[in-house]
């Protein structure tokens, strides 16, 4: 058994980082802040960062398989052309909400852009509840609305076999599954799979590894946990030196990295010096799992 490592490999001091995504082509981590507002693309062979600014706040970013980045920012699904580093609308959802901005999504392994909203936070986790919902941009650009009453919408991801969704909406803390149909992107039966203990913080961003396992990343409790969604039980716990963990991915040589994303939003400035690498991208090595490529939009 190998030991596993922490390392803060980018060492940004983010408000909110957040939907890291592993570019395999390149060697690059790429990544909102969503409070930044931008995106960023870090390179692990140069340990260079480039960033452009968004217009509004960007919960999550993916990659297009024409080219270039889908966004959920503000209220609408747009697209980034990095080269041009311009952005434009596919999309609006939540026109009614006028206080509501997108958090994060994913791509299904068919190509469809899954993504959430939630009122604006007053403060980190405090928020308007049950203002909103679950969508899915198809290839073809119509969106469909999967449910709503979600208070913060939050990580996302498919078992191996296509046939499960998982999803968090924060602050019920827990993990949730559904029957997925990968042809008609339907979800159904939607069931609880793991319950926070009081020590584990907010659920917040989630990826799968190969076996199946939930990796969920744990908001002001400073840790990753795996999960068996089969038995809902924890198999592993990986502490980090900051207690604003947000998000994670699998990267790196045959996807067996585990990167993580933190935040300092809402941290005073004790914490900020207690904390030095707050905000800043982890890389958990040694783990001895491994993840899957992302999937790429396919519109």
């Amino acid at each position: 058994m190998s030991s596993v490592k922490v390392e803060c490999v980018v060492k940004t001091r983010s408000d909110i980082g957040e939907s890291p995504v592993w570019e395999e082509r390149d060697d690059t981590l790429l990544y909102v802040d969503i409070y930044g507002p931008s995106i960023s693309r870090w390179n692990s062979l140069t340990k260079e960062t480039e960033t452009m600014s968004t217009e509004t706040y960007v919960g999550c970013v993916v990659p297009r398989r024409s080219g270039g980045y889908m966004i959920g920012e503000g209220t609408r699904f747009a697209a980034v052309d990095w080269d041009k580093r311009s952005i434009t609308t596919v999309t609006h959802v939540d026109t009614d909400k006028g206080n509501n901005r997108f958090n994060d999504g994913k791509v299904d392994p068919a190509g469809r852009f899954f993504a959430g909203t939630m009122s604006m936070e007053v403060w980190p986790a405090e928020l308007e509840r049950g203002q909103g919902s679950l969508y899915a941009l198809q290839p073809d650009h119509s969106v469909i609305k999967h449910f709503g009453q979600v208070d913060l919408s939050n990580g996302l991801d498919w078992s191996p076999d296509h046939l499960v969704f998982y999803y968090i909406d924060s602050l019920k803390y827990m993990v949730e599954a559904f029957d997925y149909d990968v042809q008609t992107g339907g979800t159904s039966n939607r069931r609880l799979v793991y319950k926070l203990g009081d020590d584990e913080g907010i659920p917040d961003g989630m990826c799968v590894d190969i076996d199946g396992k939930l990796w969920v990343a744990c908001y002001s409790a400073g840790r990753v946990i795996r999960i068996d969604p089969q038995t809902g039980t924890r198999l592993q716990t990986v502490r980090l030196p900051v207690l604003n963990t947000t998000s994670c991915c699998f990267g790196g040589k045959d996807y067996s990295d585990l990167y993580v994303t933190s935040a300092t939003r809402g941290m005073n400035e004790e914490a900020l010096a207690n904390q030095p690498e707050a905000g800043g991208i982890f890389k958990i090595t040694g783990l001895g799992v491994k993840g899957s490529p992302p999937h790429s939009f396919a519109g």
